[in-house]
């Protein structure tokens, strides 16, 4: 019976030891497997080497459209209309009669004006002839000159009134806004008719006074109707204000553009590009790539497999690219895709 007791007792001694072997054994392949371990796997990044661009400063100013020339014709005489000419919409060609004012009264006046000048040159004219012959002294001659100047006055006079009763168009244009119909009473200085001419289009901006130096007569301005978003045109400035606006220290700029069709019209809103300067070897990186850190812009690069983050001023921004004043060199690896997954110090992988 002890003899069996002992041999358990072995074996029992023998199985507790295999069990601690197996333990150490299984503690040192773990030390062993913690040691050897790479660490976190790096991310995967795409970059973009920063070679110096050229960029433009460009300042953009809404401004609203108006027609290359507007004129209202005012009437110049009083009296009944009666007669109208061009109906609102249609084309009205310079010298064309808008309206015809009743001006019955002055029209007798004219014709006495008339008969009147005629007396009087046909009187000069016999004189003239008796003169040339000797037959009467100068101071004659002189006297129905005289009267023959007087006659041509009143005349010239008289036809002015006369003809204010048939006003025409100072423009070419369209006729845009009648202010009478036939038998209504025309008053001297009130308005018959509005015309433009929108075969160009001007646009009125106002430049800041820290701009308006960057600004020439002649330059050329990109710009945009936003009644019409996917076209681009080309203005030229044709006047530049000498005298800001008081009140808002701003400088009026006309730009004027071609308008073939017609179908920009008077009171549209348009946004003009002025072109302040150009930076020809500018430090540029897309704008997504620029990162907000509590108010502070930082961007990613890699170097030597690691993410490095850098922080950054920022300067002109031009379409999708903003130009790095520091923090950023030519030749740097920009990273563009994964930057908003990285930290800095982080492994990186370039694909």
């Amino acid at each position: 019976m002890k003899a069996t007791f002992s041999i358990l007792k072995i074996a029992m001694t023998v199985l507790t030891s295999a069990i601690l072997l197996a333990g150490c054994q299984d503690q040192e392949s773990m030390a062993v497997a913690e040691s050897t371990s790479p660490g976190p796997p790096a991310i995967p990044v795409s970059v973009t080497v920063i070679e110096p661009v050229a960029m433009q400063d460009v300042i953009f100013l809404p401004g609203e459209t108006e027609a290359f020339e507007d004129v209202k014709v005012a009437a110049n005489t009083a009296g009944r209309v009666d007669w109208i000419g061009p109906r609102e919409g249609q084309q009205v060609n310079k010298g064309d009669l808008l309206a015809k004012i009743d001006v019955s009264a002055l029209k007798a006046a004219l014709d006495r004006a008339e008969a009147a000048y005629k007396l009087a040159d046909d009187l000069y004219q016999r004189r003239l002839r008796l003169y040339e012959h000797k037959i009467i002294a100068k101071e004659e001659l002189d006297q129905s000159e005289t009267q023959r100047a007087l006659a041509l006055a009143d005349l010239t006079q008289i036809k002015v009134q006369y003809n204010h009763g048939f006003p025409k168009s100072p423009i070419t244009g369209i006729m845009n806004h009648l202010y009478v119909e036939e038998g209504e009473y025309a008053d001297v200085g009130k308005p018959l008719a509005e015309i433009v001419n929108i075969d160009k289009i001007k646009i009125n901006v106002q430049v800041p006074e820290l701009d308006v130096r960057f600004v020439k007569i002649g330059q050329q301005t990109p710009l945009k109707i936003d009644a019409f978003p996917d076209r681009t045109l080309m203005g030229t400035i044709d006047f530049v204000s000498f005298k800001a606006d008081p009140a808002t220290k701003t400088f009026l700029v006309r730009s004027v553009i071609d308008n073939p069709g017609h179908d920009i019209r008077p009171g549209m809103i348009g946004r003009v590009a002025f072109v302040r300067r150009v930076i020809a070897d500018a430090v540029a990186v897309p704008i997504f790539t620029l990162i907000d850190r509590g108010g502070e812009r930082i961007v990613f690069v890699e170097k030597d497999g690691v993410a490095e983050s850098r922080s950054i001023s920022i300067g002109v921004i031009e379409g999708d690219r903003v130009q790095i004043t520091s923090g950023l060199n030519p030749g740097d690896h920009l990273i563009v895709k994964g930057h908003t997954e990285v930290e800095d110090g982080m492994k990186v992988i370039v694909k």
